[in-house]
């Protein structure tokens, strides 16, 4: 069986999201209306530990809600688009990122701490993260990104 490299090696890079679904408690899909089933987004990582990332919902023609705030291990999306950047540390034995919010996009958010489960496969990453919908519930979000660069 061959070995990959570690998360901490292979993570660096700039990611294009390729999709994100939530799911529910039930095991169902779970609307998520501040950003979107499809929104447009890209994730920076460098060798030096800092991160930036950027969300926009694609379809902005129409008034977007914001997301409400204090969602678990979540930023909170503005007008349809959310952003935010800081450094990072990976814990390559359990295959978790742990980001520290310099900046954000929501007041609330700058100063977050936010560990992300990761993965990489050749030039794809995924993640999950387990955080709250608007009304509380539990709902498992997977991000699935191709490295662009």
């Amino acid at each position: 069986m061959p070995s990959h490299a570690p998360l901490s090696a292979s993570l660096p890079g700039t990611w294009l999201l390729e999709s994100r679904i939530d799911v529910g408690p039930s095991g169902g899909p779970r609307a998520e209306p501040s950003l979107g089933e499809d929104p447009v987004a890209l994730l920076y990582y460098d060798r030096a530990g800092h991160f930036a990332a950027q969300f926009m919902k694609r379809d902005r023609s129409a008034a977007v809600p914001d997301s409400p705030s204090g969602g678990n291990n979540n930023s909170r999306a503005q007008g349809g688009y959310d952003a935010y950047f800081g450094t990072y540390t990976v814990d390559d034995a359990a295959s978790a990122v742990t980001q520290r919010l310099l900046a954000a996009l929501s007041q609330e958010n700058v100063g977050s701490i936010l560990t992300r489960e990761m993965e990489v496969r050749g030039d794809r990453l995924v993640i999950r993260i387990e955080t709250s919908a608007a009304d509380g519930a539990v709902v498992t979000r997977t991000l699935t990104w191709n490295r662009v660069g």
